[in-house]
């Protein structure tokens, strides 16, 4: 008797066919029936967009939908969490740096410095604390471990700085020199020389993806819009207002919307950073000057150098809810807010001061005796997996 039967090798073959079939189409599962014709053709799976590549070598974003996830109350990185919290305050006047413990509200330390000190700015990895010495053409270190101060290294007109979300270049905002320079950000070696032709440059933000950031010219009233990766200007536009002082600059959680500070059209501008056009003003208070965003992302608080006050600003309502008002006046500048977000720190610009704020009710906490001038504090440390410098933007 005869029997049909396929070689062994044929045999083998077919098997693995079915095989491969039912692993192409997850084995044992509805999908592999149906790609067997038992219940129809399988359905087609929706696929889902993938989400636009960021810079090269920045570190993924926590949540998409807010860009300062990593910054909630006391979510301090290993690399800080044993540093002793300070506030470091540098007076331009004075060319020191005053150290207030926020506990006792007390100055603890001067540390001298260079001439004319703008900025306190933590680094990227967060282990150095770079003091701006616009005027001194420097930079002094500062290990925040020990609140010592390093050998100044030369940078010449370092008015801000900044550090790309990657973590590659520091980027030093020269305002006299109409420059932005790309640097190491370890030696501070420069890199490469972004002459502009505004004036003044001095404050600036990253957009959500870092590959770009929005900084704004002081003393010519315009702002520029930057390639990170090309290290190139892409943009640029002219304020529309006469007189137009542009300050600092702050991306909303949700990366959609820049938020420019004006001391001299007392407001904010608000625009889109990539479509970078033309801008609305959102009257604040006279002097606007600095923004801060809450730690839960919910709100930023906005301080109006020129008439002693701080606005709220509510991002999901899309508006300002509340004014505080210092009870002696002042001049609140800029600063940041504390780990635990409870406490927003302000310098006191022209009355050789800080002020303390509960960000709860706005009860002007503490006012405390500084330098002369003092200006860009950093409240240290502060949530956040890396700095993008100024007076500490973490992400």
């Amino acid at each position: 008797m005869t029997t049909n039967r396929l070689p062994r090798k044929a045999t083998v073959l077919l098997a693995g066919l079915v095989l491969a079939a039912l692993a192409g189409c997850g084995a044992g599962g509805k999908n592999a029936t149906e790609a067997l014709g038992t219940k129809g053709p399988a359905r087609p799976v929706k696929a889902e967009p993938a989400a636009p590549p960021g810079l090269a070598g920045m570190p993924p974003v926590l949540d998409p939908h807010d860009v300062y996830a990593a910054d909630r109350p006391n979510q301090l990185s290993p690399v800080v969490k044993n540093f002793p919290s300070r506030v470091y305050v540098p007076n331009t006047g004075s060319n020191t740096v005053s150290v207030i413990d926020p506990k006792t509200y007390k100055v603890i330390d001067t540390i001298p410095v260079g001439i004319q000190p703008q900025h306190v700015v933590p680094s990227w990895d967060m282990k150095t604390l770079w003091v701006n010495n616009n005027r001194g053409h420097t930079l002094t270190p500062i290990n925040p471990a020990t609140g010592e101060a390093g050998d100044p290294v030369e940078v010449h007109d370092p008015y801000n700085l900044y550090f790309t979300p990657n973590g590659k270049y520091a980027v030093v905002m020269a305002s006299m020199d109409r420059e932005l320079v790309f640097r190491d950000p370890h030696t501070m070696n420069r890199v490469k020389t972004v002459p502009v032709t505004c004036y003044g440059v001095n404050h600036a933000d990253f957009s959500l993806d870092g590959r770009y950031f929005i900084v704004s010219c002081e003393f010519s009233g315009e702002l520029l819009k930057v390639d990170t990766e090309k290290m190139e200007v892409v943009g640029q536009q002219k304020l529309p207002f006469e007189g137009a002082m542009p300050q600092d600059v702050k991306v909303s959680p949700d990366g959609k919307t820049f938020y420019v500070a004006d001391m001299m059209a007392h407001g904010m501008w608000v625009l889109s950073g990539d479509k970078f056009g033309a801008p609305t003003l959102l009257p604040t208070g006279k002097g606007c000057h600095g923004l801060y965003v809450s730690r839960d992302s919910k709100e930023m608080y906005i301080s109006n150098r020129g008439e002693g006050s701080i606005s709220v600003f509510d991002f999901k309502a899309n508006k300002l809810t509340k004014k505080w008002e210092l009870p002696d006046g002042g001049s609140p500048d800029m600063g940041g807010v504390s780990a635990d977000g409870k406490v927003l720190w302000l310098s006191g610009r022209y009355n050789s001061e800080v002020y303390a704020i509960d960000t709860k009710t706005g009860e002007e906490l503490a006012k405390i005796p500084v330098g002369s001038g003092p200006h860009g504090l950093a409240v240290y440390p502060q949530p956040g997996r890396y700095s993008l410098g100024h007076t500490g933007i973490f992400r």
